[in-house]
C-alpha cells in the first residue's frame, strides 16, 4: 500500500474518531478565517475546525494530486492539549490523539 493510501486510511480513521468524540460536526469557518497567519489558525478557528477544514482538507488534496507530503507534521501535541483543556472524555481523547499521531507519523516519515 502506498503512503498516500495509508494516509487516506489514517485520515478516515481520524474523521471517525472525531465523529465519535462529537468533534467533527463544527460550523464551516468564514472565508476570512482561512487567511490567518497563526499556527492552526488559532486566532480564527477552533482546533477541531482547523483539523477538519484545513488539515484534513489539505492532506486530502495532496493525496488526490499524488503530491509530495510536507517534511514534518506534529499536530498531536496541540490536539492533546486542546482535548484536555476542553475536558473531553478520556477515552475519546485517547482515540483522537492516537489517530492524529498516526497521521503525523505517516507524513513525517515519508
Amino acid at each position: 500500500m502506498s503512503v498516500h493510501q495509508q494516509l487516506q486510511t489514517a485520515l478516515l480513521e481520524l474523521e471517525a474518531a472525531m465523529k465519535a468524540a462529537d468533534l467533527w460536526r463544527t460550523p464551516t469557518p468564514e472565508a476570512a478565517a482561512f487567511a490567518s497567519q497563526q499556527p492552526f489558525c488559532i486566532d480564527t478557528m477552533s482546533l477541531p475546525q482547523w483539523v477538519r477544514y484545513v488539515f484534513v482538507a489539505r492532506l486530502n488534496a495532496l493525496i488526490d494530486a499524488d503530491a509530495e507530503l510536507p517534511a514534518k507534521c506534529d499536530v498531536a501535541p496541540a490536539m492533546a492539549a486542546y482535548l484536555m483543556q476542553e475536558k473531553v472524555r478520556a477515552s475519546d481523547q485517547l482515540l483522537v490523539v492516537r489517530a492524529v499521531e498516526r497521521v503525523d507519523k505517516l507524513v513525517t516519515e515519508n
